[in-house]
């Protein structure tokens, strides 16, 4: 990936409903969404979701197919992995960086809500 395809890729993402939209579109699957699925999911208007949907295709982060009236639009997973592999490629020198899951079990101890001593009234 050149560094270009990579900052549209980002600035495509860099916006709250698109980004909504992207991963909706990534947990939907290769399958994908219907337009007003994902229209009514968000609860965007049809031309906002229209804009918003040629922006991330032009990225090269979704992709569209016709079935019969309808548009369905699915993330392009293909160029979501060369997209964090361009990222990540050059991560720690070589090494793995990837946490151990004895490190995400202790961050995730960190970040659990204590519970507070209720009031009485």
């Amino acid at each position: 990936m050149e560094m270009m395809q990579a900052v549209e890729a980002l600035s495509a993402l860099a916006q709250e409903s698109r980004l909504s939209i992207y991963r909706l579109l990534v947990e939907a699957g290769p399958e994908g969404l219907s337009a007003g699925r994902i229209a009514e999911a968000l609860k965007l208007p049809p031309a906002t979701l229209s804009f918003h949907l040629s922006h991330l295709t032009r990225a090269g982060l979704t992709r569209s197919r016709q079935e019969g009236r309808f548009v369905f639009y699915s993330a392009d997973f293909r160029n979501m992995t060369t997209l964090v592999g361009y990222l990540t490629e050059n991560c720690c020198g070589g090494r793995s960086c990837a946490p151990s899951a004895a490190i995400l079990a202790r961050k995730g101890k960190e970040h659990e809500t204590l519970s507070r001593p209720r009031r009485r009234t």
